[in-house]
């Protein structure tokens, strides 16, 4: 059971990290995508092409809502339908090249600024820390299955 100094960490570092996560999309220039649209693209670009219903699962949100946020996606000139390989009822959905250049501009420009921001606000001696921190923060958000491979 955590105590009560543990508590008040997770609460200021689960704020900390929110208000960094704020920062990076403003400093983000496609800022006519909504946040759910950015996610989709987002992960489509990481995992690859996927289907609605795979995609709503992986967002935690119904088909329908996801039905929206593709078709908006597509209709951008985003992503691009193609028929499955093994399913012919259903399709997937991928990244146009213009969407890949797209991911590429957020990633940037958030890795631009993150940058910026380091070089700019933090000694040397900081940049160490957070260094360190960096790595302790991933190892808090590993998976327990790999933790325990």
């Amino acid at each position: 059971m955590p105590d009560r100094n543990q508590e008040r960490l997770a609460t200021e570092l689960s704020a900390t990290v929110a208000q960094l996560m704020r920062h990076l999309r403003a400093a983000s220039p496609e800022g006519e995508l909504t946040p759910s649209q950015r996610s989709v693209a987002g992960r489509i670009a990481h995992d690859g092409p996927a289907t609605i219903a795979a995609l709503a699962r992986a967002e935690l949100v119904r088909p329908q809502s996801m039905r929206l946020t593709v078709g908006a996606l597509e209709e951008r000139g985003i992503l691009a339908r193609s028929p499955h390989p093994t399913d012919g009822r259903q399709v997937v959905f991928s990244l146009t090249d213009e969407g890949r250049r797209m991911i590429d501009r957020l990633r940037q420009a958030k890795r631009n600024w993150l940058a910026v921001a380091i070089a700019d606000r933090l000694t040397p001696e900081e940049q160490q820390t957070l260094t360190a921190a960096t790595g302790l923060i991933q190892r808090l958000v590993q998976e327990r299955s790999e933790v325990s491979a």
